[in-house]
């Protein structure tokens, strides 16, 4: 038989086996349940049965039953909830599959412990996953179970490592000025607008594929920021509005690009208002494979060091811009950052002090360059929007 301890709350007793048994009644459905483990005194189950009962007393419990359900169905539940951008989506998708779905899929949501989470983040390090995908995969993972905290199936998120959810970015290099034009020189002309609006506008390159000749102002040497083109991995391109406000912007440039611009626009852009300012080799869309091979070969011939990405022109020019004078906030608002603080600031940011910083930008590659005075100012028919 088994010893049967009753309690004001619950009850302990001892089975055949010589262990200790916790019952309670749940709150939910006010039947009388055993705890999910035994006990080896009566002790340990005096303990766990008065945690039963403050956590009650307290709003916290959860049934021990709610967690059996499958993390892989779960998650894939959750990333299909989720409002994401395509590409962002694809991305999540891949680091679901690829690095969280085959090692915890199989397991109930209770099952993720903090112990299978630090054995789970150090069999990925130890297989080679770089250390940016194992910190994206982390902070994944930590939010699909900070939603299973939310949904009641678990008390605690189980992920709770410290410092996993960041890593170091490397320092990327910033070419000087004249490296800049080095390189600008020696790609393919159809390109060398291209080199220089990002080093001195840091324009992302989706926001680049996405300009229209009408975007593109030589008169008061200003750009809007309108839209972003996404690759995916399958190839297809999206046209897509900024994630948020702050990144529809209008981005001022020097003087001193302006004839390469209006060169661009007579020579290399589609035709029409509407027409793209930068079209690939065949007229087609802009696409980073579109001038990889050209950028290569122009940094080689330019002499710049192969660590050198084309991604590292904008941050050339954010720091360009920085050291031209440029407050946090005015970087942060040519940028196109996608904070509600930039964009708040983006608001009362006027042209024509971020003309100013393109001045001071243009005064600094000049004076890099060996020149003097900008070149005087020039239009071209189609470049200023009515």
């Amino acid at each position: 038989m088994a010893k049967n301890n009753r309690r004001r709350f619950g009850s302990v007793r001892k089975l055949p086996s010589g262990r200790w048994q916790v019952r309670y009644y749940d709150p939910v459905t006010n039947e009388r349940r055993p705890d999910e483990k035994t006990y080896a005194t009566k002790t340990e189950a005096d303990i766990r049965l008065s945690q039963i009962e403050a956590d009650m007393s307290r709003g916290v419990w959860v049934d021990p039953d709610a967690g059996s359900v499958n993390f892989g169905e779960y998650a894939d539940t959750w990333l299909k909830d989720r409002k994401l951008g395509a590409t962002t989506r694809e991305r999540y998708e891949g680091v679901l599959r690829l690095h969280i779905k085959p090692p915890l899929g199989s397991l109930f949501v209770s099952g993720i412990t903090a112990p299978r989470v630090r054995a789970w983040r150090t069999a990925l390090l130890d297989s080679g996953v770089g250390e940016p995908t194992v910190v994206k995969a982390y902070q994944m993972l930590r939010a699909i179970m900070n939603t299973a905290v939310d949904d009641e199936l678990i008390r605690r998120n189980p992920c709770r490592i410290p410092g996993a959810d960041a890593y170091d970015v490397p320092e990327r290099p910033v070419l000087t000025v004249p490296e800049v034009y080095a390189v600008a020189a020696a790609i393919q002309p159809q390109w060398r607008a291209l080199v220089l609006l990002t080093a001195f506008t840091t324009l992302r390159l989706g926001e680049l594929a996405a300009l229209r000749r009408r975007d593109v102002d030589v008169e008061a040497r200003l750009l809007r920021v309108r839209r972003n083109q996404a690759e995916l991995s399958s190839g297809k391109l999206l046209t897509k509005s900024p994630k948020s406000q702050a990144g529809f912007r209008p981005v001022a440039f020097p003087a001193d690009i302006v004839p390469d611009l209006v060169h661009h626009l007579e020579h290399h852009a589609a035709a029409g208002q509407d027409g793209r300012f930068f079209v690939g080799p065949r007229g087609g869309r802009l696409r980073r494979s579109n001038f990889r091979d050209d950028w290569i070969a122009a940094r080689t011939k330019a002499g710049v060091t192969e660590d050198v990405h084309f991604h590292d022109l904008r941050h050339t020019g954010n720091t360009l811009a920085s050291q031209s004078g440029a407050s946090t906030r005015e970087l942060m608002t040519r940028m196109g950052h996608s904070t509600a603080k930039a964009a708040l600031n983006y608001q009362h940011m006027t042209s024509d002090r971020d003309r100013a910083i393109a001045d001071k930008m243009g005064e600094a590659a000049r004076k890099a360059l060996g020149k003097d005075d900008p070149p005087a100012p020039t239009g071209t028919d189609g470049a200023r929007e009515g």
